[in-house]
């Protein structure tokens, strides 16, 4: 989806966007391999009725209303549902970024603009100016989103969001009593842990350890395990709380 184009309607004006995910995959990709000759496995389309492996032709989506019962739908009639929106990011309001919970986000993405563009220029100071986000519609690969458009360090970010009824929020659960000698240790362990957010000091210790242990098997050396530290187990708040602290 890298450098896919597209336009932000805002009203009558059309804005040209080339938009980009921010975000790339930090892991570590595996093949699976036969143990006994190390060749790749594949994994073929197979019909267990008609005892035969299948070409992409040959497969349509079906929605099982029942058991064994199914509608179907052709790539055809699933492309006939998609919105009008589709190819233009459709503003449909403005609101306080404040009252939208973070829960709501999805993934983002950098609209930046081709060329130099005047109701880039100034869609980007409206947002900045306003300190509003723009809610819009959109699709993107052939699903239909609601999305934000909002300021950032001199861009406009595009963030996807979840539908409410894809929000699943349990209940609260039920508060219980502490003293207020135990909310005040607990406030002077978050004082002694305070700091500013520096994202560059939280690595991927788990990735780290596995592109370092490959680098060992290619050069022959053994790979040492890594123990887990054991901590230790206090029932009572009061004297986790100290012991934290004195820690």
């Amino acid at each position: 989806m890298a450098n896919m184009k597209s336009e932000i309607s805002f009203g009558l004006v059309n804005i040209p966007v080339v938009y980009n995910p921010i975000i790339k995959n930090n892991d570590t990709s595996f093949n699976q391999l036969h143990k006994k000759c190390l060749s790749r496995v594949h994994y073929q389309k197979y019909c267990e009725q008609c005892k035969k492996p299948l070409k992409e032709a040959d497969i349509i989506k079906g929605y099982e209303y029942e058991k064994d019962k199914y509608v179907t739908f052709t790539k055809e009639e699933l492309d006939s549902f998609q919105v009008d929106s589709k190819g233009t990011i459709e503003i449909v309001a403005f609101v306080p970024e404040s009252e939208i919970s973070p829960i709501y986000y999805e993934k983002s993405y950098v609209l930046s603009t081709p060329k130099k563009s005047k109701s880039y220029s100034l869609f980007l100071e409206v947002l900045k100016k306003s300190k509003k986000v723009a809610v819009a519609k959109t699709a993107l690969s052939s699903k239909f989103y609601y999305v934000l458009l909002r300021y950032m360090d001199g861009n406009i970010l595009m963030s996807t969001m979840y539908f409410d009824e894809e929000v699943n929020i349990p209940e609260a659960n039920v508060e219980a009593s502490y003293s207020k000698e135990e909310l005040n240790l607990a406030l002077k362990l978050v004082e002694h842990l305070s700091g500013h957010f520096t994202p560059q000091k939280y690595e991927d210790d788990y990735q780290n350890r596995i592109k370092d242990s490959i680098d060992k098997k290619i050069d022959g050396k053994p790979i040492s395990k890594t123990k887990a530290k054991k901590k230790e187990s206090i029932k009572d708040l009061m004297s986790s709380l100290q012991k934290s602290l004195e820690s």
